[in-house]
């Protein structure tokens, strides 16, 4: 299977490509509608401002072929910002409008916490994760980041992730750190910078993707 990485100029692209190429994983980088809409699988990464995130996506007409990728079953993953993207929008750009795959707004975290949240932390699982399969429960994550989907507060975006929020993370206050649901998945840390932990997270999207797509295949 290859990867298609949605290019939008974001900085962590090029550790993304290194990442799934330490794993002889074949990738390229989608940015044209064709290519998005022809891709096997895709990976939003996020690195920057939510606001730039989805003025370039719409500038290079990127939106429409990756909503329409993801109705038909196309396996995406979401990095960071990637996450973040799936939601209505982020209080980091209150003008800009995200993808609208899930209601409710990004928001900042609390400024009680020393921010940005960049280091390594731990998940708290909720639930079972195909993305977690095979992580031990200790394993700490690399995150970079001011905005999160909090667990509670404004907006009410993890209240409308609902079951696909299936683990969490905390600081300062809890947000959702891993998505899934169905062929979407997501997660707030960088599993390209997340050593081991990160790699198997890699293995296991690229895994479960290719499965869902020969699911897919089969059914036609």
């Amino acid at each position: 299977m290859k990867i298609s990485l949605i290019e939008y100029d974001a900085g962590n692209l090029p550790s993304v490509e290194r990442a799934l190429a330490r794993q002889g994983v074949a990738c390229e980088r989608a940015a044209t509608a064709d290519a998005v809409r022809g891709a096997e699988a895709l990976i939003l990464p996020g690195v920057g401002h939510f606001g730039q995130l989805m003025r370039t996506l719409g500038a290079r007409g990127l939106i429409a072929p990756l909503a329409e990728a993801i109705s038909r079953g196309t396996p995406l993953l979401g990095i960071c910002l990637g996450l973040q993207a799936l939601f209505s929008g982020s209080e980091e750009a209150p003008g800009d409008a995200g993808l609208g795959l899930y209601a409710g707004q990004v928001a900042a975290l609390p400024a009680t916490a020393k921010l940005p949240h960049m280091g390594w932390n731990q998940l708290q699982r909720k639930r079972a994760s195909a993305l977690l399969e095979g992580v031990p429960a200790s394993a700490y994550f690399y995150f970079a980041h001011s905005y999160a989907v909090l667990h509670q507060g404004p907006g009410g975006a993890a209240e409308a992730a609902g079951d696909a929020a299936v683990a969490t993370c905390d600081h300062g206050a809890e947000f959702v750190a891993v998505l899934e649901q169905k062929n979407i998945f997501a997660v707030q840390f960088h599993p390209e910078k997340s050593a081991e932990a990160g790699a198997r997270v890699l293995r296991n999207f690229v895994a479960h993707a290719a499965s869902l797509r020969a699911a897919a295949q089969s059914r036609r």
